[in-house]
Order: C-alpha cells, then structure tokens, then sequence
C-alpha cells in the first residue's frame, strides 16, 4: 500500500512540472492601445520547447520569440522584433500566459498590437481559461535564484534574492494626490495572480494624454481600457482594487520578465520600476549565470542569506 501511495505522489509531481499548453484554439478581437487600431488575436496549442512565439499573419506569418534578444521597444509598452516583423504591447498577454501556466503557445495577430482590452490581464486570463491548458510531455525547467542580481538606474531599482517561492514587492512614488506612495507584496501563485493581479488595469495622466498622441502613442485610449489621473483623482467611475496602479506595475513586470525565457523562483523588489528598468534587468539576468541555475521543481531545497538589501549595481545612464 505504501509503494502505491509512494507511485502516485510520483505521478502528480510530474504532471504539476511539466510544460504547459492552451488545449485549443482561441480568439479575440480589440483596439491596440497605441495604434488605435482594431486587431484580431488568436492562441493555438504549441508543441514543448516552442515557447511563447508571436506570429504576424498579414505578414504571411512571420514569427517573433517571446524572448529578451528580440526586445525592440519599451516606449510606453514592451515591443517585439524580428528582422521585419515586430509586435507591440506584449506584457500584458505574456503576465497572463506566465500566470496560468502556459510555456507553450503561438499567438497570431493580423496587426502589430496585442489588443489592450479592458487595460488589464483579465480579458487573457479568460481567454485562457476558454481555451483550457494541457500538458506536454517534457519538464518545465524553473530559472531558482542561488544569489542576489540588483540594478539600479537612477532612483529606480530592481533586485532578484533567493527564495522558494517567487514573491513581488513593488512601490511606486509619483507626484500626484493619488499616487505619493504605493506598496504591494505578493506570493505569487496562479490562483493570487488571477484574484489580485490579473485586474489591474494600466493608468495614465490626463496631462500626458495629449503629449503622447502628438508622438502618436495612446491613440486608442480611454476610460474603457485606462485608469485616467485628473489632477486631483481619476475620471474613472472607480477602481477595482485597493492600490491597483501598483498592482498593475506586478502586472507588467511579470510579463516584462517572462522575455528570460523561465519561470523565476526568487523574491524580487522594485522601486520606481517601469518597461526600460524591468528590461535591462532582464538582460543582466541571463548574463549572471553564476547567480542561478535551472532546475525542474520549484521547492528543491536552497540556502537563503540572511542580507536582503536593496542594489547598488547599474547604471544612472541607462535607458
């Protein structure tokens, strides 16, 4: 009896590590935030090892890893490139797919921009859930933290430490009534991401709006799919959670890091962050092999430091 016990404990711990995959085809239609331009978006099943592959079909289906070496933009939003072809406005749909589990999908779009949806996660977190998610039969390799990796770019910061779980600490400081000061911590799992995270929509200042349409940004925004700051509060009728700007900061720092390639497990911090912080971080991460290792479950034991600083590597001249 103990050797069946011991044969299905066996069983599930595969299954709970293996790479994922959406169970059928999806779609979606909505305006690309910037462009404001009206896109169609479909996810379909891939094979293990594929990753995450955005694929132009209007331009005979070209396709763009989901991968920090093809990072072409981060002017407002996370943008995508290879040779020709490029996409724009990933991070929303890539902290999505991280979230739930999905390793594996081609995302076809028959326009530049993912569609900005509600400004948040939820549209894709459903989407998801329509599709179902299966798995493949090949290990889910986790990317587990052994030291700490910071950056620092000007006032902003960034840092990775050893953990057994993957928890976000993020705060934000802005100069504005509603935004001096937000702080969130989280454990993320795909159940708090979904009910805590997934919902938090993007935001802006109105005084901005005007600005960014003249550079030909924000073109497709609004209420409907924005948290717009007035000079004293939002124009919004409300929010949906308590500090959700700095929500929607994790929201966007999940799918900025999802371009590493790897499910993270470590505790990361970030002050003040945003697209080009949570990029070069990104990078610099890859390029400190000594500061983790891959391994196929998330709970091998690891000897945390007792020292959590925040950062003093980087640079005040990056972008």
């Amino acid at each position: 009896m103990v050797l069946i016990l011991l044969s299905k404990l066996d069983v599930k711990k595969v299954v709970c590590h293996t790479q994922r995959t959406v169970r059928r085809a999806v779609s979606c239609s909505g305006i690309g935030l910037h462009s404001g331009q009206k896109g169609t978006l479909r996810l379909r099943p891939a094979k293990a090892d594929t990753g995450i592959v955005f694929k132009r079909l209007d331009l005979g289906g070209m396709e763009i890893p989901a991968r920090i070496e093809h990072l072409s933009s981060i002017n407002y939003a996370t943008g995508l490139a290879n040779n020709s072809a490029s996409v724009e406005t990933v991070e929303h749909l890539l902290a999505a797919l991280v979230g739930l589990g999905v390793d594996n999908v081609i995302v076809e779009l028959n326009q530049a921009e993912v569609p900005i949806m509600d400004g948040s996660a939820a549209s894709f977190v459903y989407l998801v859930h329509e599709a179902g998610v299966q798995s493949l039969p090949a290990a889910r390799k986790f990317l587990k933290v052994s030291r700490s990796i910071s950056f620092v770019q000007g006032d902003k910061r960034i840092a990775l430490y050893p953990s057994e779980h993957l928890n976000v600490t993020y705060s934000i400081n802005f100069d504005h009534p509603l935004l001096r000061h937000q702080s969130h911590s989280i454990q993320l799992t795909e159940e708090s991401f979904v009910d805590e995270i997934a919902p938090a929509r993007t935001f802006g200042f109105l005084k901005e709006v005007e600005l960014l349409r003249q550079k030909g940004l924000a073109l497709g925004g609004s209420l409907d799919n924005a948290i717009v700051l007035g000079e004293t509060g939002i124009l919004n009728s409300s929010l949906r959670l308590e500090n959700e700007f700095v929500r929607h900061k994790i929201l966007d720092v999940i799918g900025d890091l999802s371009l590493i390639g790897y499910p993270i497990i470590g505790n990361l911090v970030v002050h003040r962050g945003g697209h080009a912080l949570h990029a070069n971080f990104a990078k610099l991460v890859l390029e400190e092999t000594d500061a983790w290792r891959l391994v196929d479950s998330p709970v091998e034991p690891l000897e945390v430091p007792d020292s959590q600083e925040i950062p003093v590597k980087g640079t005040a001249a990056a972008r």
